[in-house]
């Protein structure tokens, strides 16, 4: 097993069957001690996050697979927090999209004199480039195909996605009581060169609410898996 990549909140190995191993850590992303999403950097380390991270990124890849829309999950460990993935080739150095129901975050720091705080959105989806020197700026859909990241079909296929993924995240939410404000997803290509969600699905990556109230990651997953 070779390690390939040490990552905020996983390390990457290359398995000898070609597939990709995901080792799941208790670091998790924000600023000052405080959890944040949205951070491109590592603010705090939770126990149990990582393990976690996964039981509620396995729970959602079912789900995800029973309705047949394509990601890299091929099974999970909790025990060991790893998960055993298919491999993918990233867009350009890596591209993050992010499905906002609701006016919170950086979407608010942006746009905050045009919109209140927690202002209902219509699944409205934006793409950023992971780029921590330049704090993960937006991209457009133009600059994406101009600069060669993806192509204009490309971008389709991944708005597409993007939606379905987060409406059926959004409505399991639904059933516990729980409403989903934003998820960050990232998205890859497959060995033959179609587009499947990657990465993660856990409260590590979005914001849920309940009652107007933040639930942070292990409370989330409680809530979800109990």
């Amino acid at each position: 097993m070779e390690l390939v990549y040490k990552g905020k909140t996983k390390d990457v190995y290359k398995l000898e069957d070609g597939n990709v191993l995901l080792a799941f850590k208790d670091d998790v992303t924000g600023e000052d001690g405080v959890f944040d999403p949205g951070a491109n950097t590592v603010g705090l380390t939770i126990e149990g996050a990582g393990k976690s991270g996964l039981r509620m990124t396995k729970f959602f890849f079912e789900k995800l697979a029973d309705k047949k829309i394509p990601t890299h999950y091929i099974d999970a460990d909790i025990e060991n927090a790893t998960m055993t993935v298919k491999p993918a080739t990233v867009f350009g150095k890596g591209l993050e999209v992010i499905c906002r129901f609701r006016a919170v975050g950086s979407f608010l720091r942006r746009y905050g004199a045009y919109c209140e705080e927690g202002q209902p959105l219509d699944a409205f989806v934006e793409v950023t480039i992971k780029d921590d020197d330049r704090n993960d700026p937006p991209i457009t859909r133009d600059a994406l195909s101009q600069l060669g990241i993806l192509t204009e079909d490309e971008y389709e296929v991944l708005e597409k996605l993007t939606k379905e993924i987060s409406i059926v995240v959004k409505e399991e939410l639904a059933e516990k009581g729980l409403e989903l404000y934003d998820i960050k997803l990232e998205f890859g290509r497959d060995p033959e060169g179609n587009i499947m969600l990657i990465d993660e699905i856990s409260g590590g990556n979005m914001r849920v609410y309940k009652d107007g109230v933040y639930i942070a990651p292990l409370d989330l997953e409680k809530l979800m898996l109990a």
